[in-house]
């Protein structure tokens, strides 16, 4: 019974190997781009489980003490409150750990390369524009693929452009957010 709590190594090589772990999931994620994190398919839930498989032993390091178990579930949980509560007080810690978005059209102009280094297929964008009620390129103010790896249409009618421009405007850091994007944002 008491080999259900006896750790194989000392407690804090366990915070260490999910500290590692963490940071090393974050980037392999945050590279592998928005729209792979945004197009969540059977395929991308197949590499979660492998790549859950494979860090595993990684984190426990063999313990399978519910102890060790303990330390490691709770040290990921601070890590991912950490880095939440880091994002949503300094701008630079969100667009560095989330990054930005990306500009896909912009006037009615489809930026047909960045669609491709972002991995945005056309059927996609099209589908992102019938989902914003948006006939035709040409009505396009604006559309972004956000940081989830979403895209957001802004179409040009009912003040769009002006809208576009203070979107563009916020995220390039020339104003602060009103409470309203704030609040669109997950923000309080």
């Amino acid at each position: 019974m008491s080999a259900l709590f006896e750790l194989s190594a000392p407690w804090w090589q366990f915070v260490l190997r999910a500290v590692a772990i963490y940071v090393l999931v974050m980037v392999l994620v945050r590279v592998s781009g928005k729209r792979a994190v945004g197009q969540f398919t059977p395929f991308d839930l197949v590499l979660l489980i492998l790549i859950g498989n494979a860090v595993q032993n990684g984190i426990n390091g063999g313990d399978n003490s519910l102890t060790g178990a303990a330390i490691m579930a709770t040290t990921l949980i601070a890590l991912n409150y950490g880095v939440a509560l880091l994002t949503s007080r300094s701008r630079r810690a969100e667009q560095w750990v989330e990054g930005v978005p990306v500009v896909l059209a912009r006037d009615g102009k489809v930026f047909e390369r960045v669609l491709r280094e972002q991995l945005v297929s056309d059927a996609d964008f099209h589908k992102a524009l019938r989902q914003h009620d948006v006939a035709d390129v040409a009505d396009v103010a604006l559309a972004l693929l956000e940081t989830n790896g979403s895209i957001s249409v802004v179409p040009r009618h009912a003040g769009g452009n002006t809208r576009a421009a203070q979107y563009l405007a916020y995220f390039d850091g020339a104003s602060k957010p009103s409470a309203s994007d704030s609040q669109s944002r997950g923000r309080r």
